[in-house]
């Protein structure tokens, strides 16, 4: 039998495969260097690759009872539109009825106007990446304010420094990984011990 939550190895092999994770010097827009960037769409491209990782999230969520006990009247949520790949592809593997996203406007996350009168299903959300949660969070409380209820979270890759649970509930990733960021040029050259050319990366 095919094991159906792949290995985290596995996962990150995907990844760098695909391109959405490569190993380097890149400096981000906070001005850290690190050692990694991640790119999750590109993954996302193939959709083999695509049902391997969203199966493989949607059997965590469907081993908790509290969520396989309400589906298929669920709803996928994603932070922001850089999610909808995962949001659709785990709605499909999970079967469930709803599936949504906020987006940033004017430097604020925000629903569209149309969720405020629409019938949200208990919620589980979903990203490609959980870099610190802030996205996450930020969607948690615009769940409240309409009024639902969050049941789930999930992403295929969380780093280490970020929560293990929000409000009680345990966020579900297929892979964790330890992400290490330098203040300068010089502290990243130090500890990694290459002189690998900069390469200037949004996120």
């Amino acid at each position: 039998m095919i094991d159906l939550i792949p290995s985290p190895e596995s996962v990150m092999q995907i990844l760098e495969k695909t391109g959405a994770y490569r190993k380097g010097h890149f400096v981000y827009p906070s001005g850290k260097h690190a050692s990694h960037y991640f790119q999750m769409p590109l993954a996302f491209r193939y959709y083999d690759n695509s049902r391997v990782l969203s199966v493989g999230l949607s059997r965590k969520f469907r081993m908790d009872k509290t969520i396989s006990s309400r589906l298929p009247k669920v709803s996928i949520i994603s932070p922001s539109p850089g999610g909808i790949p995962v949001a659709f592809a785990v709605r499909e593997a999970l079967g469930a009825e709803q599936i949504y996203w906020a987006e940033i406007e004017n430097g604020k996350r925000q629903f569209r106007q149309y969720l405020k009168d629409s019938d949200i299903h208990p919620c589980i959300i979903v990203d490609d990446l959980i870099r610190t949660g802030k996205a996450i969070e930020e969607t948690v409380e615009l769940v409240k304010e309409i009024g639902a209820e969050v049941i789930g979270y999930g992403a295929i890759v969380k780093f280490e420094d970020a929560p293990k649970e929000i409000e009680g509930i345990k966020i579900q990733s297929l892979a964790e990984f330890d992400s290490n960021f330098y203040d300068s040029t010089e502290a990243w050259k130090s500890a990694e011990g290459s002189d690998a050319a900069e390469e200037t990366v949004r996120y």
